[in-house]
């Protein structure tokens, strides 16, 4: 088959877009690196990551009867596990509040280990089918319920784990996209601190799990485990966490699975590459041959099948296959998998644009562009979460790094001037923005948009760097018309 074919085919294998936006993942795409089967396991309640990690994508999977049948042979009970939302990107007002409803509970006077109560104690209700022991018509009752009546609540707790056991099945309540709850730190230090005292509560039922993803923000440096027994819900902890033969494992998972004609091309081109023949699971899923989820030979070389072994003429300019990874990296060295999938899929576009008749699928100057395509698509993300960001980079649009802290100092004191114009409705603001600039400084540190050079000059991975317009010599050129907009 020609390259051209071999593109094409990558091309429609890859989505344009992978995020969820509130659906449910499809099985087909589901891959689960090693670091991640820990994360799914009934027993690991508090699972920590950064953005575009997967903690969505998990959340969402683990609702999925599907997706739970086909991850049983990994993590034993999921199979025999009814999983239901108790905080979520989508508003299920039956099941927990909507970020309003939440805030105006925390300003009547409730605190927020009684809205967590609540929530259980509903969820708890419908596994027991005693869905009257609680008033559900608004969430102030149930609230009220639950704190003036405590045996209520225990009850509850125990009727729902025998309940399950009799039936030989697990119940699990998952709770995700936190950040949504308030705009303000003190309040969801409450939050997070009061939502893991309520899922220690749970740990002593053998049928009841509670499964809490936090943003490193949410959890990293931050009191949110100041209460007795803690450090039970701590010494499961699991960090999301992606390598980059994680990455390219994934990305063979999607090609694998492509449609038809696209998968047969691509099945081939993995068959003849490693000579190991791919095969389907029971779920009709063909399987990411082992050589190709691991970092080896076998892995490079199918990456080599796809865009050669160098990023130019020779070796002076880097190896594709760690050059791809390593410049969709933030400062801590980390590549979350949608930027990986859409850097290779702007690469194949721009390769069909600009080389048609390249001797392989991807050329090594589209691999760069697509490091550009990917990097807006990220600071895009980044912006959702933390709009105060944009805010932030605006002002250093054009500036060549790594630099001393003192000249992007000044940048933003002349425009926009005063740090807490970064503050945005309902969103998170930098934590430490009440001290200024060298406050945000930090932050930006944290989140991996900043990184400090040995010389104590400030740089920026290429993955930020390029999509809010700002130089470095020698290094990829940033995006034309700067900053991503959203």
């Amino acid at each position: 088959m020609s390259a051209a074919e071999v593109r094409a085919a990558l091309i429609e294998a890859l989505p344009p877009n992978t995020s969820l936006s509130g659906g449910s993942p499809e099985l087909r795409h589901v891959y689960v690196p090693p670091s991640h089967i820990r994360a799914l396991r009934l027993e690991n309640a508090l699972v920590i990551g950064g953005r575009g990690v997967g903690k969505s994508f998990w959340s969402a999977a683990l609702r999925d009867d599907a997706i739970r049948a086909m991850l049983g042979a990994s993590v034993l009970g999921l199979p025999r596990t009814k999983v239901f939302s108790g905080f979520g990107e989508q508003s299920e007002i039956a099941s927990f509040p909507t970020p309003e409803a939440f805030g105006k509970l925390l300003r009547d006077g409730f605190g927020a280990y009684d809205v967590w109560q609540a929530v259980v104690g509903r969820w708890a209700a419908k596994l027991a089918g005693r869905a009257d022991s609680l008033p559900t018509d608004k969430w102030e009752n149930t609230a009220e319920r639950v704190k003036s009546d405590p045996e209520t609540f225990a009850v509850l707790l125990e009727s729902a784990n025998r309940t399950l056991d009799a039936r030989d099945t697990n119940g699990l309540i998952v709770f995700d996209a936190l950040d949504r709850a308030s705009d303000d730190w003190a309040t969801m230090d409450n939050i997070v601190r009061d939502l893991l005292r309520v899922v220690l509560k749970l740990m002593p039922f053998k049928r009841l799990h509670a499964k809490a993803f936090l943003r490193e923000d949410q959890y990293d440096g931050r009191l949110v485990t100041t209460f007795p027994d803690a450090s039970k819900l701590q010494a499961n902890r699991v960090e999301l966490t992606w390598a980059p033969h994680d990455l390219h494992g994934l990305l063979w998972q999607y090609l694998l699975n492509a449609e038809k004609p696209n998968g047969e091309i691509l099945r081939q081109v993995c068959q003849a590459t490693i000579g190991v023949t791919v095969a389907k699971d029971q779920s009709g899923v063909w399987q990411v041959p082992a050589d190709a989820k691991r970092e080896s030979e076998g892995q490079k070389h199918l990456f080599e099948a796809l865009a050669g072994q160098y990023m130019g003429r020779d070796r002076r300019r880097g190896f594709t296959y760690s050059w791809s990874v390593g410049h969709l990296a933030d400062a801590r060295g980390r590549t979350s998998p949608r930027s990986f999938l859409a850097g290779i899929r702007e690469a194949a576009e721009d390769s069909r644009e600009r080389y048609p008749d390249h001797s392989l699928p991807l050329h090594y100057e589209s691999i760069k562009r697509g490091v550009q395509k990917a990097s807006a698509i990220r600071v895009n993300e980044m912006v959702e979460d933390y709009p105060w960001v944009k805010t932030a980079l605006r002002p250093l649009e054009g500036q060549v790094v790594p630099c001393e802290f003192s000249v992007i100092e000044q940048r933003w004191r002349q425009d926009p001037g005063d740090a807490g114009v970064l503050r945005n409705p309902g969103k998170l603001p930098p934590e430490h923005v009440a001290d200024s600039w060298p406050g945000v400084r930090k932050d930006l540190f944290a989140l991996g948009v900043f990184e400090q050079m040995k010389d104590g000059r400030v740089n920026m991975p290429d993955l930020y760097r390029v999509g809010f317009g700002l130089g470095r010599r020698g290094g990829v050129k940033p995006m034309a018309k700067g900053p991503a907009q959203t």
